[in-house]
């Protein structure tokens, strides 16, 4: 598809949806979850592989995407007959076999997209970060809560695992004792791009790189660890310090490429430190919550805990502390949280989705979580291009 095609395509969005089958798909308790993907780029591709993991849970009916190569791509992850394939995205959600629907387009299109879904009676799985801005994020939970029987859940897979939610429950009880830092990398060495078969594509492409579409590092790498601390501790940020700049690669983008934001959480007592680079791999993703007790330290798979001597010398073993039956400690005092590695984040949020389709509870990351940590991402994102301190107002409580 030409660029004139894509941007008549994407002109369409703010138009709403050509639909006559707007009754709610109906998932009962035996039944495969039939699926339709919107965004057929890495991700879509990614979570798609996933799904085909669990044949008994959901079965790929139709996809989309406004660039031919990416359908072309899809299509081979096809295992049976060939997905029903569309330019449109309004034709799939007119498609009267789709019970849910994935989205993974472009962070700009999310809330149109979004709203639609939701219009046409499907069942919503959205992609990080919920919407581009605050207005939207709003504006979603408002749509949601007046249709409390389609299911939304919002992309942020990596607090899924066992190990987070073990992490969680460690906070709860006070394991940690008084937490009163969080420290959060998540790094890369290299420039951030995909490859581009034709230069009238770059945008679409790369879009991560351009403000007109993206949210950059904050939205696309660190709104996940911005994610659990709100959720672990139900809180959210009250102000917001950040400075960066496009430090390693001068190639045209506009998103930063190094970052750094800090964040006040008066209620707790804490401060939050989150952080991205392209110019250095070393760290990767660190993820460590510090506490008067002791620290925990994460990967998204696997976690250690490190007491603080004060807590050996008053109960000597921590059994308890992290449910391990045998507490072992490596050369550095810490031991592990969960005996093994986890599986991949996105795999335990599909099998939630598919549990909270079929009893129409509500997801652990939901509408109104997830409004919370767009909320941050673009008060972060204002405050590091405004070279402002940003505060977080009353209003955005009220979701």
């Amino acid at each position: 598809m030409n660029r004139r095609s894509f941007v008549a395509n994407t002109g369409l969005i703010a138009g709403g949806v050509l639909l006559s089958n707007i009754g709610l798909a109906k998932v009962d308790a035996t039944d495969v979850i039939k699926i339709g993907v919107i965004g057929c780029g890495d991700r879509g591709k990614g979570v798609m592989q996933v799904m085909n993991q669990s044949p008994d849970k959901f079965k790929i009916v139709a996809i989309c995407d406004v660039l031919d190569f990416r359908l072309s791509e899809a299509q081979k992850l096809s295992k049976d007959k060939p997905y029903k394939s569309y330019t449109d995205y309004r034709r799939l959600l007119d498609d009267s076999s789709v019970d849910a629907v994935l989205v993974a387009v472009p962070l700009n299109m999310h809330y149109a997209i979004a709203v639609d879904t939701l219009n046409a009676g499907k069942h919503l799985y959205l992609e990080k970060t919920m919407t581009f801005n605050i207005e939207q994020a709003l504006e979603l939970v408002k749509l949601a809560k007046s249709k409390p029987k389609q299911t939304v859940q919002i992309g942020h897979q990596y607090r899924y695992s066992p190990l987070y939610y073990r992490v969680k429950e460690m906070i709860n009880k006070g394991y940690l004792g008084k937490i009163t830092q969080i420290d959060c990398r998540w790094d890369r060495n290299g420039n951030w791009r995909r490859p581009v078969p034709d230069p009238s594509l770059e945008r679409q492409i790369n879009w991560r790189m351009y403000k007109e579409y993206s949210g950059g590092l904050m939205a696309e790498l660190l709104s996940h660890q911005i994610d659990f601390i709100n959720w672990a501790f139900d809180t959210n940020p009250s102000d917001f310090q950040a400075t960066g700049g496009i430090d390693v690669f001068k190639d045209g983008r506009e998103t930063y490429d190094n970052v750094q934001v800090m964040l006040r959480y008066p209620e707790q007592g804490m401060i939050g430190n989150f952080g991205a680079t392209c110019g250095n791999a070393r760290d990767g993703f660190l993820f460590k919550i510090k506490g008067t007790q002791g620290t925990v330290s994460l990967l998204t798979d696997q976690g250690m805990f490190y007491p603080e001597k004060q807590l050996l010398k008053e109960k000597g073993l921590v059994d308890g502390v992290t449910g391990a039956t045998r507490i072992t400690w490596n050369k550095e005092g810490g031991t592990p949280i969960l005996p093994e590695s986890t599986k991949d984040g996105t795999w335990y949020a599909l099998n939630d989705f598919y549990e909270k389709v079929r009893s129409g509870k509500l997801p652990d990351s939901n509408i109104y979580t997830g409004a919370r940590t767009a909320i941050c991402v673009h008060l972060a994102n204002k405050a590091l291009y405004n070279k402002e301190i940003v505060s977080w107002k009353s209003e955005y409580s009220n979701i």
